[in-house]
């Protein structure tokens, strides 16, 4: 089995030491990426660890198709604990630092402990450098990159920072790459932040040498003769579908469609995309580069879930307000998904949906911890009871689009997603729409056994992707037999490594906590408890969801 390459170099920022360690058995086992990740987070992350706490780690690592030339690979994965669902979290982001983080000849690069001072640190192939950076308390990531562009002669292409939100650890602040690019959900930033980190660089030309199959090369020519619409619109192109489907969150999850849809859907937004935009490597080209010259805002973006966050559920019904948050949060370094839901809810309390102003000044007061910002800054799930409005969340985590009261089998990915809300854990929206041939879609209502077994199928297989890692958007052309000649494993063993990632990241949230008592949702979904008995069943866990003994696929690494 193909998997990432190199040692882990934990780097403690509170001593300013590092060591590095072999995890080639980790590696093995789990491949790269979300799985290794959450492997070695397991063990070295303690049980009780306090998100803001020095005991808490950020994990920064590649796969092994970061080693390849093959489009839908320029992405990294980072795994800790989420100050905004208490839960062990990976996310990932694209853009070009995976390549530069593989370079460093690290399969993984840890954060530990934290700084008394506000840091750069610098990791490249001939050791670590510290650097106090307080002239960079405050900054925006465009201007931590342009300082690294001016300090260090380093591209946007090798720095993961932090925005004014991170420092001031907002629960959904993201950690920003390559600017505009975001490891988004579940705010991480924050837990950089709460190290006194305000960006991390990679750098070298150490990455091991590996060779791949054909397959690598026929995945890069058919992303680049792909007509797929995404090319033109991005995720976008599916919010009139959404619509339709009664499935698109409204004023607050109040309403599921919005009659001022065409004034932010994929047809506005590729009016004002003005250029390509890509991921390292990549030949799909799905990116969104904007303008609207008019008003001088310069974005990326926006993707279907900031059209909903900041559009569709915050009752805007203009592209060009929804461009001006996206940037916003790309600047101060917030997930869009999270921060709209957030607003959307503030909107909704004071009876002020559709005031573009109010949302562009409470953004700002939300990364500043501001005002009212200093209460939303803790997310839908803790501020809700405040702000006297319902608490439209899954384990701490706002939902995202692809509404669940329409999409029942996506409800139930919500409810079973150990990061709680999130549509990306199984993706199982598409099977709904249907996104996908027929002959794997589902009708959109009702909880089968069926439908049980293909949403774990599913998170195992998204699993895998992140293991590798492979974009999300790959679906199209990545089929089984690509994903056996890509990672040199039978599709079924492959399968089950993602079940043993899956499996760990609920284990470490049962210690904290979590059981079945949080795989539920906020409104009735017919049928969810049989499906829950059900999804337990298959995964051979506890009637209780919890876990009785993880498959940790690998010996225990010694300890610290």
């Amino acid at each position: 089995m193909f998997h990432a390459q190199g040692p882990l170099l934990q780097v403690d920022v509170g001593s300013r030491e590092t060591r590095e360690e072999d995890v080639d058995d980790v590696l093995g086992s789990f491949i790269g990426g979300r799985g290794v990740g959450t492997r070695l987070a397991h063990e070295r992350i303690p049980f009780d660890a306090d998100p803001f706490g020095p005991e808490n780690r950020l994990l920064f690592s590649t796969g092994p198709l970061q080693l390849s030339r093959a489009s839908f690979t320029g992405r990294t994965n980072c795994t800790g604990v989420s100050p905004l669902t208490d839960g062990l979290l990976s996310s990932n982001a694209g853009g070009f630092v995976s390549r530069n983080l593989a370079g460093t000849g690290y399969s993984v690069v840890e954060l530990a402990g934290a700084s008394d001072e506000l840091l750069a640190v610098h990791v490249r192939d001939d050791g670590v450098t510290f650097e106090e950076v307080p002239d960079l308390a405050g900054a925006t990531s465009s201007e931590v990159t342009a300082w690294a562009e001016d300090e260090h002669d380093l591209s946007e292409e090798h720095i993961c920072c932090i925005g004014p939100a991170g420092e001031n650890r907002v629960r959904f602040a993201s950690i920003m790459t390559t600017e505009s690019r975001a490891f988004g959900r579940g705010g991480l930033g924050a837990v950089m932040g709460a190290k006194n980190v305000k960006a991390i660089t990679f750098d070298g030309d150490s990455a091991p040498e590996m060779e791949f199959p054909q397959a690598a090369m026929d995945l890069h020519r058919d992303a680049a003769t792909s007509d797929s619409i995404m090319k033109r619109q991005g995720t976008t192109s599916v919010t009139d579908l959404g619509n339709e489907m009664n499935a698109l969150p409204t004023r607050y999850f109040s309403e599921r469609s919005f009659e001022g849809a065409e004034g932010i859907n994929g047809d506005r937004v590729e009016e004002k995309k003005y250029k390509k935009g890509t991921c390292s490597q990549c030949a799909f080209a799905c990116k969104l580069p904007t303008r609207d010259e008019e008003r001088g805002i310069e974005t990326e973006g926006p993707e279907y879930e900031t059209v909903m966050g900041f559009g569709s559920n915050c009752g805007v019904d203009d592209i060009v307000d929804v461009m001006q948050s996206n940037e916003l949060c790309d600047e101060f370094g917030m997930d869009t998904i999270s921060c709209g839901n957030t607003v959307a809810a503030y909107l909704a309390s004071e009876d002020e949906f559709g005031n573009a102003d109010l949302i562009h000044e409470t953004v700002e007061k939300i990364a500043h911890r501001e005002g009212v910002g200093d209460l939303l800054a803790e997310g839908v799930a803790r501020a809700h009871e405040e702000l006297g409005v319902e608490n439209w969340s899954v384990k701490g985590m706002d939902f995202s689009a692809h509404d669940g009261r329409a999409l029942h089998g996506q409800g139930l990915g919500f409810a079973t997603a150990n990061r709680g809300g999130d549509h990306m854990y199984a993706t199982f929206y598409a099977y709904e729409y249907p996104l996908v041939s027929k002959d794997m879609a589902f009708p959109p209502e009702g909880l089968s056994e069926e439908k049980v077994e293909r949403l774990v199928w599913a998170e195992n297989k998204r699993a895998i992707e992140d293991c590798g890692i492979f974009c999300r958007f790959s679906r199209g052309e990545m089929n089984e037999e690509r994903f056996e000649a890509l990672l040199d494993a039978d599709f079924e063993d492959l399968l089950e490594v993602g079940s043993r990632v899956v499996e760990l990241e609920r284990h470490f949230n049962n210690q904290r906590g979590f059981d079945r008592g949080d795989d539920q949702l906020p409104y009735e979904l017919e049928g969810l408890d049989e499906a829950l008995d059900q999804y337990y069943e298959k995964r051979g866990w506890q009637p209780d969801g919890t876990v009785a003994s993880p498959d940790s696929g690998t010996a225990a690494p010694a300890d610290d």
